[in-house]
């Protein structure tokens, strides 16, 4: 009996353990298996019940659907949507990642009903035409149109979500005045527009929605002041005005925001100066690519809760201020006019990642403490007037990839301690006055992409250790005092191999034909002798071969016609061949002349990272590699320049890096377009 017990007792338990299972109701069933039938969604469904399929979601009963995904189903048809909307108790419907051109006005009628309807997803599909009449959708939390082709304005469209409480509409060609017309101005708490076209002001109206925790209206045709009153927008977190037209001075009370914790202004056209305690509870702050003045303030870089801030590109004034943030990870200050020294204080930020101090007046020493800057991944101090040599310290920044110290004053030798950066992937010390040779030990930057030594003192030879930098892409040695034979250079080498300017004598190697994937070849200002290579013939790659104010004789071998080659003040050269690239100069000295100019895409010189450029190779003499822009340009036909790369039969060559084009402009004059 005690058994019996235990069996009865054990299986009242089991059963309580269990959820009690109901069937999908009947209509829901009929829906789904409807929608199953039409072979568009779920045409290989063998499960009976719905709330097993991919997709699909159910209340803790199984009897009714609350949550459809349909996302990334490569679905183009919309005229099973409707159909999808007499499922009465959906709260969530996710139709993104599709390929849908158009929402049919039936499915806003019938999903309008559903008072339960919480979330609806449209993004990234290809919907064209006005964004639709929301009429209804009285229960609608978030809608998300963004990454679509949706064009006009918006007037009165939202008007009706009183619920609405995160509106994406990021990335489409939406045109007009920002919409204030949004549902309930004490509801609404996101608001993404970026990436569209929507013009004028900032409205005084958007000020009415209170309640807003994310504003992002970045990368549209904005223009005006930013609302004086900004600051009453209290609870937000997030405010985000990047790559407008807008202009005047930040207001000063954005700073009564407490819990502003991003602040994104970049590439507008703000002036004045930054207002007095606008960080005091940001984390990441970005000002850069404006016209503001006046001193950084003394408040501003020392919160605490500070971890990026961008005021590149501006016109700042004064010193750095000793005092920063310790969770600082991003410190950019560049091309501004500071002066004052490098506080050595940044040596004690041990999150610091990236700091960038370029194109400005700093003097003095580099700060050794900077090598106890553990995180330190770049270090860009380029174009100051820092002195002095370079500190051994840094060889202690085991994680710094990109190193860039050009165009200062630095003197003495290169330590043969700095090669312990086994992750340096860039090192621009070019531009100053660095004297002795180039150390062997350099075979440790295995991870060395681009060198750049240019413009300095060193003599010597260049070592013959360089052969194993197997990911080496770009080599700039010219404008030093180096001698002696030319070492086996990387095969990987495709940018440049610029050895100029130096007192290299003797014929030219052959070896330089085993570069295969290399674009230009600057051996100009030289005292080499002997033929030029047949070889070098051979570089598929090869787009400019530099070869002027040396001493070379006999034939000039035949290039293929997308090769520019510079051999003047080579009196014993013969040029036999139909060329008509070999520019006809007095031989005096001159600079290197490989430059690409920038003429289109200007703004992506602005980032660091890697986009696509359109440039113009013309032979024009510059100092160590900088782009020049005082060049007469009245030839230069932009228009032509754009036709040109988008003609295929114009392409003379492509790499790895760019594919060269060759268009005739005014008069009659021939250039190179590198895209």
């Amino acid at each position: 009996m005690r058994s019996h017990e235990q069996r009865v007792y054990f299986f009242f338990f089991f059963l309580s353990s269990v959820p009690f299972v109901l069937s999908l109701n009947s209509t829901q069933k009929e829906i789904m298996e409807k929608l199953s039938r039409s072979g568009s969604v779920w045409g290989d469904a063998r499960e009976r019940n719905p709330c097993a399929w991919k997709g699909v979601s159910c209340n803790s009963d199984n009897s009714s659907i609350t949550n459809l995904s349909l996302s990334g189903r490569s679905l183009s048809d919309s005229s099973f949507l409707p159909l999808v909307c007499e499922i009465l108790s959906l709260e969530a419907l996710d139709l993104s990642d599709n390929s849908f051109s158009s929402v049919p006005e039936r499915f806003i009628t019938a999903c309008g009903k559903i008072d339960g309807l919480k979330q609806l997803n449209f993004s990234k599909n290809r919907l064209v035409g006005s964004l639709p009449a929301f009429n209804g959708f009285v229960g609608l939390q978030s809608l998300d149109f963004s990454s679509n082709m949706l064009s006009g304005t918006i007037v009165s469209q939202l008007g009706s979500l009183n619920d609405l409480k995160r509106l994406y509409l990021t990335s489409n060609n939406l045109s007009g005045d920002v919409p204030i017309n949004l549902g309930n101005p004490k509801v609404l708490e996101h608001l993404m527009l970026s990436k569209n076209s929507f013009t004028g002001s900032i409205p005084d109206g958007l000020l009415e929605y209170r309640k807003l925790v994310r504003i992002d209206l970045s990368e549209n045709q904005l223009s005006g002041h930013l609302p004086g009153k900004i600051g009453d927008l209290s609870e937000l977190e997030e405010l985000i005005l990047s790559s407008n037209n807008l202009s005047g001075e930040i207001p000063m009370n954005l700073s009564n925001i407490q819990n502003l914790s991003r602040f994104a202004a970049n590439q507008n056209k703000f002036t004045g100066n930054i207002p007095v305690g606008i960080s005091r509870s940001l984390k990441n702050l970005d000002l850069s690519y404006n016209k503001l003045g006046g001193p950084i303030p003394t408040d501003l870089l020392t919160q605490s809760n500070l971890q990026t801030v961008d005021l590149s590109y501006n016109l700042l004034e004064g010193s750095i201020a000793a005092k920063i943030s310790p969770n600082m990870v991003r410190l950019r200050l560049g091309s501004n006019s500071l002066d004052g020294t490098i506080p050595s204080e940044l040596g004690t930020l041990p999150k610091l990642t990236y700091l960038e101090l370029e194109n400005n007046s700093l003097s003095g020493s580099i700060p050794s403490e900077l090598g106890s800057c553990w995180s330190l991944a770049l270090l860009n101090l380029g174009m100051n007037n820092l002195t002095g040599s370079l500190p051994l310290e840094l060889a202690s920044l085991s994680s710094l990839q990109v190193l860039k110290l050009q165009s200062n004053k630095l003197v003495g030798e290169i330590p043969d301690e700095i090669s312990q950066m086994q992750n340096l992937s860039t090192l621009n010390i070019s531009g100053n006055s660095l004297s002795g040779s180039i150390p062997s030990s350099i075979s440790r930057w295995q991870s060395l992409t681009n060198l750049n030594l240019q413009g300095n003192r060193l003599s010597g030879s260049i070592p013959a250790t360089i052969d194993s930098l197997t990911n080496l892409l770009e080599l700039q040695l010219g404008s030093n005092q180096l001698n002696g034979d030319i070492p086996r250079m990387p095969v990987s080498l495709q940018i440049a191999l610029n050895l100029s300017h130096n007192l290299f004598r003797g014929t030219i190697p052959e070896t330089l034909s085993r570069l295969q994937g290399l674009e230009v070849l600057d051996l100009s200002n030289n005292k080499f002798s002997g033929e030029i290579p047949i070889s070098l013939t051979q570089i598929g790659s090869l787009t400019q071969l530099l070869l002027a104010n040396n001493q070379l004789s006999g034939v000039i071998p035949k290039f293929g016609s997308y090769v520019t080659i510079n051999a003047t003040g080579n009196p014993g050269l013969v040029n036999t061949t139909s060329q008509s690239n070999s520019p006809q100069r007095s031989p005096g000295k001159r600079k290197s002349v490989a430059v690409a100019v920038v003429v289109a895409a200007s703004v992506a010189a602005a980032f660091l990272g890697i986009g696509v450029a359109v440039v113009i190779v013309v032979s024009i003499p510059r100092r160590f590699y900088r782009v020049a822009n005082s060049f007469h340009r009245s030839n230069i036909n932009f228009t032509k320049a754009m036709e040109a790369i988008a003609s295929a039969h114009q392409t003379l060559l492509k790499t790895r890096f760019s594919t060269n084009y060759k268009v005739v402009m005014l008069f009659g004059r021939s250039y190179f377009i590198k895209k």
